[in-house]
Protein backbone atom coordinates (compact mmCIF):
# COMPACT_ATOMS: atom_id res chain seq x y z
CA UNK A 1 0.00 0.00 0.00
CA UNK A 2 1.54 3.28 -0.77
CA UNK A 3 0.67 6.47 1.49
CA UNK A 4 -0.62 9.31 1.31
CA UNK A 5 1.40 12.13 1.64
CA UNK A 6 -0.38 15.02 3.93
CA UNK A 7 0.76 18.71 3.74
CA UNK A 8 -0.24 20.55 6.99
CA UNK A 9 0.77 24.01 8.07
CA UNK A 10 -0.87 27.47 8.28
CA UNK A 11 -2.03 29.72 5.33
CA UNK A 12 0.42 30.40 3.09
CA UNK A 13 3.05 27.77 4.05
CA UNK A 14 3.35 26.64 0.62
CA UNK A 15 0.79 23.52 0.63
CA UNK A 16 -1.28 23.56 -2.55
CA UNK A 17 1.55 25.26 -4.52
CA UNK A 18 4.01 22.10 -3.13
CA UNK A 19 1.31 19.74 -3.33
CA UNK A 20 0.23 20.00 -6.75
CA UNK A 21 4.06 19.96 -8.13
CA UNK A 22 5.32 17.05 -5.56
CA UNK A 23 1.69 15.26 -7.47
CA UNK A 24 3.12 15.83 -10.70
CA UNK A 25 6.76 14.71 -9.89
CA UNK A 26 5.77 11.71 -7.89
CA UNK A 27 2.73 10.63 -10.40
CA UNK A 28 0.22 10.70 -7.59
CA UNK A 29 -3.52 12.26 -7.46
CA UNK A 30 -3.66 15.58 -6.10
CA UNK A 31 -6.78 16.75 -3.44
CA UNK A 32 -6.60 20.43 -2.00
CA UNK A 33 -9.09 20.19 1.23
CA UNK A 34 -10.35 23.46 0.60
CA UNK A 35 -11.39 22.82 -2.88
CA UNK A 36 -13.47 20.44 -2.12
CA UNK A 37 -14.94 22.26 0.71
CA UNK A 38 -15.98 25.03 -1.92
CA UNK A 39 -17.01 22.61 -3.83
CA UNK A 40 -19.36 20.78 -1.25
CA UNK A 41 -20.94 24.32 -0.37
CA UNK A 42 -21.12 25.29 -3.20
CA UNK A 43 -19.57 29.36 -2.41
CA UNK A 44 -16.30 30.13 -1.40
CA UNK A 45 -14.60 29.75 1.89
CA UNK A 46 -14.82 33.31 2.56
CA UNK A 47 -18.62 33.14 2.03
CA UNK A 48 -18.80 30.23 4.07
CA UNK A 49 -17.51 32.06 7.14
CA UNK A 50 -19.32 34.74 6.36
CA UNK A 51 -22.95 33.25 6.46
CA UNK A 52 -22.36 30.22 8.28
CA UNK A 53 -19.94 30.74 10.61
CA UNK A 54 -16.61 28.78 11.42
CA UNK A 55 -18.10 26.00 12.89
CA UNK A 56 -20.04 25.34 9.99
CA UNK A 57 -17.08 25.22 7.84
CA UNK A 58 -15.35 22.94 10.40
CA UNK A 59 -17.83 20.51 10.16
CA UNK A 60 -17.76 20.36 6.48
CA UNK A 61 -13.39 20.14 6.52
CA UNK A 62 -14.12 17.15 8.74
CA UNK A 63 -16.52 15.63 6.45
CA UNK A 64 -14.44 16.32 3.51
CA UNK A 65 -10.90 14.91 5.38
CA UNK A 66 -12.73 11.78 6.02
CA UNK A 67 -13.69 10.70 2.76
CA UNK A 68 -10.57 11.94 0.96
CA UNK A 69 -7.93 10.10 3.75
CA UNK A 70 -9.92 6.74 2.46
CA UNK A 71 -8.31 7.44 -0.69
CA UNK A 72 -4.83 5.82 -1.55
CA UNK A 73 -1.66 6.97 -3.45
CA UNK A 74 -2.82 10.86 -3.24
CA UNK A 75 -1.22 13.76 -2.18
CA UNK A 76 -3.50 15.68 0.32
CA UNK A 77 -3.27 19.92 0.90
CA UNK A 78 -4.89 20.49 4.05
CA UNK A 79 -7.04 23.83 5.28
CA UNK A 80 -4.51 25.52 7.82
CA UNK A 81 -7.17 24.54 10.49
CA UNK A 82 -7.66 21.29 9.99
CA UNK A 83 -5.41 20.11 12.39
CA UNK A 84 -8.03 21.99 15.14
CA UNK A 85 -10.21 18.51 15.25
CA UNK A 86 -8.22 15.51 16.10
CA UNK A 87 -10.77 13.41 14.34
CA UNK A 88 -9.14 15.19 11.35
CA UNK A 89 -5.03 14.39 12.45
CA UNK A 90 -6.55 10.17 13.41
CA UNK A 91 -8.18 10.09 10.11
CA UNK A 92 -5.17 12.05 7.74
CA UNK A 93 -2.54 9.68 9.71
CA UNK A 94 -4.72 6.17 9.24
CA UNK A 95 -3.24 6.39 5.44
CA UNK A 96 -0.97 8.97 5.11
CA UNK A 97 2.33 10.75 6.08
CA UNK A 98 2.07 14.17 7.91
CA UNK A 99 4.42 16.83 6.66
CA UNK A 100 4.40 20.34 8.59
CA UNK A 101 5.19 22.92 6.39
CA UNK A 102 6.45 25.47 8.30
CA UNK A 103 7.41 29.42 7.73
CA UNK A 104 7.62 32.47 10.52
CA UNK A 105 4.43 34.31 10.64
CA UNK A 106 6.12 37.49 8.54
CA UNK A 107 7.46 35.16 5.68
CA UNK A 108 3.91 33.65 5.48
CA UNK A 109 2.15 37.34 5.29
CA UNK A 110 4.59 38.21 2.42
CA UNK A 111 3.07 35.37 0.69
CA UNK A 112 -0.47 35.96 1.31
CA UNK A 113 -0.86 40.04 1.91
CA UNK A 114 -2.47 40.34 -1.24
CA UNK A 115 -4.80 37.34 -0.96
CA UNK A 116 -8.40 38.93 -0.13
CA UNK A 117 -9.70 35.60 0.45
CA UNK A 118 -8.30 35.11 3.69
CA UNK A 119 -11.01 35.37 6.44
CA UNK A 120 -8.97 34.70 9.59
CA UNK A 121 -6.20 37.16 8.76
CA UNK A 122 -8.69 40.39 7.79
CA UNK A 123 -7.50 42.29 10.97
CA UNK A 124 -5.76 45.25 12.04
CA UNK A 125 -2.73 43.90 12.39
CA UNK A 126 -2.28 40.66 9.86
CA UNK A 127 1.25 39.61 11.23
CA UNK A 128 0.50 39.77 14.81
CA UNK A 129 -2.57 37.00 14.14
CA UNK A 130 -1.19 34.78 12.35
CA UNK A 131 2.15 34.65 15.37
CA UNK A 132 -1.30 33.91 17.49
CA UNK A 133 -2.79 31.57 15.30
CA UNK A 134 0.79 29.68 14.49
CA UNK A 135 1.43 29.73 18.59
CA UNK A 136 -2.12 28.00 19.22
CA UNK A 137 -1.68 25.95 16.74
CA UNK A 138 1.89 24.59 16.50
CA UNK A 139 0.92 21.71 19.30
CA UNK A 140 -1.40 20.07 16.77
CA UNK A 141 1.07 21.03 14.20
CA UNK A 142 3.75 19.03 15.83
CA UNK A 143 1.66 15.59 15.50
CA UNK A 144 3.10 15.78 11.73
CA UNK A 145 5.70 13.14 11.16
CA UNK A 146 7.70 15.33 9.45
CA UNK A 147 8.72 18.97 9.87
CA UNK A 148 9.68 20.65 7.17
CA UNK A 149 10.84 24.73 7.29
CA UNK A 150 10.10 26.36 3.81
CA UNK A 151 11.41 29.52 4.37
CA UNK A 152 14.50 30.88 2.20
CA UNK A 153 14.32 27.40 -0.11
CA UNK A 154 13.08 26.87 -3.41
CA UNK A 155 10.18 24.56 -4.55
CA UNK A 156 12.26 22.07 -5.68
CA UNK A 157 14.21 22.08 -2.34
CA UNK A 158 11.30 21.55 -0.37
CA UNK A 159 9.95 19.02 -2.80
CA UNK A 160 12.81 17.18 -2.86
CA UNK A 161 12.80 17.11 0.82
CA UNK A 162 9.44 15.79 1.30
CA UNK A 163 10.61 12.96 -1.57
CA UNK A 164 13.29 12.17 0.74
CA UNK A 165 11.36 11.45 3.99
CA UNK A 166 8.48 10.38 2.00
CA UNK A 167 11.40 7.23 0.23
CA UNK A 168 12.95 6.60 2.96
Amino acid sequence: MVKNIVLIGLMGSGKTTIGKQLAAKLNMQFADTDELIVQKAKKSIKSIFADDGEFFFRDLESEVIKEVSKHQNIIISTGGGAVLREENIDNLKKNGILFYLYAPAEELFKRIKDDTERPLINTANPIETLKSIQNEREIFYNQADFKINTCKKSLQQIIDEIINFFAS
